[in-house]
Order: structure tokens, then sequence, then C-alpha cells
């Protein structure tokens, strides 16, 4: 079963084009990490590809398990099968995470009744304290908490595709080491496929990477293993800037106002 294919995705916000016709492919079971400069487009990737609302998606084609996701809207992409893991996850005051993942198996056609047990099991793994599932989603836990919190949600809901917006960011060494692992399990235990979004190569010491991209100014402009993360950590993205002289891809460095 194919995984997440995009082809050809041209897509912007508030009138402005950000990401010119982007191609990547994410197998079941394999993990690819997304990495470029600010102002690149990888955190407009993510919303476009959850179909946040203020995005327009201007050509393309996006599929996972050959199930066309663009013309559906983000609750029916999430039960296709992907997974968003916020680079800055909400508070939800007033609903907890046994209730909202209760209801996502309801919605699934799957016994809410199991969501308590598979709760407890996934805290246990990624060492996420377990009175924090009662309490209101995400409010009053610290960054790292909230990384962990989402890892959770994924090992729940066990999705086809995740991706992950700076998964990494706010976790300590041994809670990032933590939810490594558990993530990493999933594409063994259920052929899960990843894109990691990232900064930082640290991220890389502790998730392995199948392949690794490079996004700049819009646009796929370098893939390779492991040591292409390792080539940018040595020499940053100056010998991947897109030309200045492409004037659409130039206007790729606006900003995202919901980046």
């Amino acid at each position: 079963m194919s995984g997440l294919v995009i082809e050809g995705l041209r897509a912007g916000v508030a009138g402005r084009e950000i990401l010119f016709g982007l191609d990547l492919e994410v197998p079941p079971g394999e993990v690819h990490v997304l990495m470029g400069p600010n102002g690149s487009g990888k955190s407009t990737l993510s919303h476009v590809l959850m179909g946040r609302p203020g995005y327009e998606v201007l050509a393309g084609r996006v599929t996972l398990g050959g199930v066309d996701l663009l013309g559906l809207p983000t609750w029916k992409r999430a039960q296709a099968g992907l997974f968003l893991s916020m680079q800055s996850p909400i508070e939800v005051p007033g609903v907890s995470l046994l209730s909202a993942l209760s209801e996502a198996a309801i919605a699934a056609g799957k016994d809410p009744a199991l969501v308590a047990a598979a709760l407890e099991r996934e805290a246990a793994r990624v060492g996420f304290d377990a009175h924090f599932l009662d309490r209101p989603l995400n409010v009053d836990l610290s960054g790292g908490e909230k990384k962990r919190n989402e890892t959770v949600q994924l090992g729940v809901l066990a999705p086809r595709v995740a991706i992950l917006d700076e998964i990494d960011s706010g976790l300590d060494v041994d809670a990032l080491r933590a939810v490594a692992r558990r993530i990493e399990a999933a594409t063994s235990e259920s052929a899960l496929g990843v894109l990691a979004i990232t900064h930082f190569t640290s991220l890389l010491s502790e998730l392995r990477a199948d392949r690794v991209h490079v996004l700049s100014k819009g646009r796929i402009v370098a893939s390779g293993g492991a040591e292409l993360a390792d080539q940018l950590e040595r020499t940053g993205y100056t010998g991947y800037v897109v030309d200045e002289g492409d004037g659409a891809a130039a206007s790729a460095q606006a900003a995202d106002p919901f980046g």
C-alpha cells in the first residue's frame, strides 16, 4: 500500500505563493526528515497537507494510500490516516485527552472503552505522567510535556503517516530519546510513515532517518541519506539557496502568517 505521495504541489497563503511544485514521497515504514532555513516553507507544507483554513492549493496532487487528500476536510484527512504533531500544540480547556481520543475512536468505528488502557500504555512508553491524561488537553503543560502528549496521541491513534513539525522542540535529551524510540517502534509495528520537520541534526542522533530532504524557498533542492544532515551541520544552507534571480522562488521568503 502506498504511503504519502506529493506531486507538483504549489500552494500559498494571503495571496503569496510559498510552495513551488514540491514533489515528495513518504513510503510506509520509513522516516523522512525535512530540513531547511527559516522561511523555506516547512510549516506551510504541514498546514497545507492537513488542510488548515486560509491556505490555497494552486496546483498538484496529494494522496495517502491512494486517497486524494486535497479535496477532503481536515477531519476526513485524519480518518484517512494522516496525523499532524503541531509545532506549538494548542491548549483545549475543558476537554481531556481521554475524552478527545474516545471521540476519535467513535468516529473511526472503534470501541472507545479501549482508549483508557491504550492511553496508559502509551504514556508509560514515553514517560508521560499518567495524571495528565484526565486533565484538560495541553493546559499548563510545559513544551516538552506537550510533545510527549502528542506522541501518546500518535501511539493511540495509529495513523498511516505522521507529520512531526519540530517534535524535538522543548525536549531534553532523555525525553527526545523516549519520543524517538516510540516513533521508530511505530514504523515497524504499524508501518507508520514519518515526515519529521526539524531545524536541528540532534533529532537524527535519536531518530533513524531513511531519507533527508532540504527545502529552500518552496522547493526540495536536495535529498540524500543521514549524511546530508551531517553536511548541513558543517556547512549550513548556503549551498542550497535557490537563485535569487528567480522571481517566483524569491517571493517564497514572504512570511507565512500562520507559520
